[in-house]
């Protein structure tokens, strides 16, 4: 089984990690070159307001490193208080899990892929010592996403829904 470790993802990662948003499959997954740099700047945030009916506690943000310290992937995310299904159309929260919740979202370099890096990245988001307060980790993943579905069920990840929601996510789940 691969192995990966974290680390904090800071500024002098970010000339490594963009040029991934330059891959036409993870723009068209995540977008461009501004979500690593998205994700430096939300560190930190005080956050006041809810977001889908969920309070975020904190953001976290890590880079993965292989055996040799080479960077292969960044994973990051929101911890909130608990977890919702938001209705977009509605507008409304659906349901309402209590658990502390990390909505994590991940991308491996695009030579890197295929090797195992994406569920060694989210086995170590798991067990790394930032996340130990989170009961519950989501994932969404689109549902044609199927390397990504892949990478998740490899990390232990199993399927919170089943039918896409209105914005065209499925979501998975690792509870603790």
């Amino acid at each position: 089984m691969r192995t990966v470790s974290l680390v904090p993802f800071e500024p002098e990662h970010l000339l490594a990690v963009q040029p991934w948003f330059d891959d036409p499959e993870t723009r068209r997954r995540l977008g461009g070159r501004e979500w690593p740099t998205r994700e430096l700047a939300v560190r930190g945030t005080r956050w006041t307001e809810e977001f889908r009916g969920r309070r975020v506690l904190r953001s976290c943000a890590f880079v993965a490193l292989d055996d040799d310290g080479v960077l292969v992937a960044q994973v990051g995310g929101d911890v909130y208080d608990r977890w919702t299904t938001w209705d977009p159309v509605a507008e409304r929260v659906l349901e309402t899990d209590g658990r502390r919740t990390m909505g994590a979202a991940y991308v491996v370099a695009p030579s890197r892929r295929g090797q195992g890096v994406g569920a060694a990245t989210l086995r170590a988001l798991v067990a790394d010592p930032g996340t130990a307060d989170v009961e519950q980790f989501v994932l969404g993943i689109e549902p044609d996403n199927t390397a990504s579905l892949r990478a998740a069920a490899a990390a232990g990840f199993t399927p919170r829904t089943a039918e896409p929601d209105a914005e065209d996510m499925v979501y998975l789940h690792l509870r603790r």
